[in-house]
């Protein structure tokens, strides 16, 4: 079978001579060539049916219904308010529930307590660690199983008294998050969507004078926590963003920053347990996936899952992320290939199919 390396090498060669006059679509040539060269798992049915109780993450939802529905026999989805009528008449094998957190209802685990109570077997998946640690330590322990995408909180649920617990790291929805021609106004030199949490706000206001002269987005909440915020105002766009149009900005960038939000209580967060983060964030998934460059922060965790230099980039510090910002807008052929790495790895390990199949393993 052809390697990732020589695979991605042949394909970029093959398309280099056709490269100038045609920009975007050379990047997405390729793309399109190793969505081709690796297609998604092949899925294989269960006979087994499942209620799945979404929290509301449109695009993580998604990912989830769609692949359940093509590895299982049936999967009924239903809301947090129905879940105890749906469970009833449904008869599921398993009641999943995503997160259990921010939209569901404050008897969600005495409805909980009574699908156990019919013998119905329940799981739920914590896709918010550690940040809201005060609300999952007094839940861990209702579920028969529970699944973390956070490797820190493993031990945090075992020692709580959860008799089931399995690291389960996030994926993504690959209908959703793919590579595509963007439209001109989607074009940016760097691109950064997310929320102002503290962090981010302190490294950007300190990049300030570095981005006054490149083509910048900041997209996202609470972006006039700024102290910089006059000489970014021009870049920053302040308000949520839906998924399907992230997508456009990841295909029309050349440089997407990934950072991490921070995990320390009161930081935005309610982690008064300080379970320190460890697992890569959902955005990791979702940039490679649209076969964008990608230079994110450390989290112990992506050695795991990708390779830094090889199929992405990371930053310790603002002087090395600048560094490498100006290094990698004047070397668009690693970059690109990176990003064409990224995503091969991306569709080989990380599709919401994949990580389905292995929850149902588990369960």
């Amino acid at each position: 079978m052809i390697s990732k390396v020589k695979a991605v090498g042949v394909i970029a060669e093959n398309n280099r001579g056709y490269r100038h006059g045609y920009g975007d679509g050379y990047r997405l040539g390729i793309c399109q060539a190793v969505e081709n060269r690796v297609p998604l798992p092949q899925p294989d049915k269960r006979d087994m049916k499942i209620l799945y109780v979404p929290q509301g993450f449109h695009a993580i939802d998604q990912g989830v219904i769609a692949a359940l529905r093509s590895l299982i026999r049936e999967c009924i989805v239903g809301e947090a308010p129905n879940m105890l009528q749906l469970a009833a008449t449904e008869r599921p094998d398993l009641v999943l529930v995503m997160n259990g957190l921010h939209v569901f209802p404050e008897n969600h685990l005495e409805d909980i307590a009574k699908v156990r109570g019919m013998g119905i077997q329940t799981a739920v998946w914590f896709v918010d660690d550690p940040y809201f640690t005060e609300d999952t330590a007094l839940m861990c322990t209702k579920y028969d199983i529970v699944f973390t995408h956070e490797l820190g909180c493993i031990p945090f649920y075992q020692g709580l008294g959860a008799s089931k617990v399995h690291y389960l790291p996030l994926a993504v929805n690959t209908a959703m998050f793919k590579s595509q021609r963007p439209e001109p106004r989607h074009k940016y030199d760097i691109c950064f969507i997310g929320n102002a949490f503290w962090n981010r706000v302190s490294i950007f206001d300190e990049m300030a004078p570095f981005l006054e002269d490149k083509k910048v987005l900041i997209a996202g909440g609470f972006w006039e926590r700024l102290t910089q915020f006059s000489k970014l105002e021009r870049s920053l766009h302040i308000g949520f963003i839906a998924p399907e149009e992230t997508v456009n900005y990841y295909n029309g960038s050349k440089i997407v920053i990934n950072i991490h939000r921070p995990d320390e209580y009161g930081q935005d967060n309610r982690n008064s347990y300080q379970i320190r983060a460890k697992s890569i964030n959902p955005r990791t998934y979702e940039i490679s996936a649209c076969g964008t460059f990608q230079i994110t922060d450390v989290r112990e965790d992506i050695n795991s899952h990708y390779r830094p230099g090889y199929d992405i980039e990371t930053f310790g510090s603002v002087r090395e992320l600048q560094d490498k910002i100006s290094y990698y807008l004047q070397h668009e052929d690693e970059r690109l290939a990176m990003a064409w790495h990224g995503l091969w790895t991306t569709r080989m390990e990380h599709s919401f199919i994949s990580r389905m199949r292995r929850l149902l393993e588990l369960v």
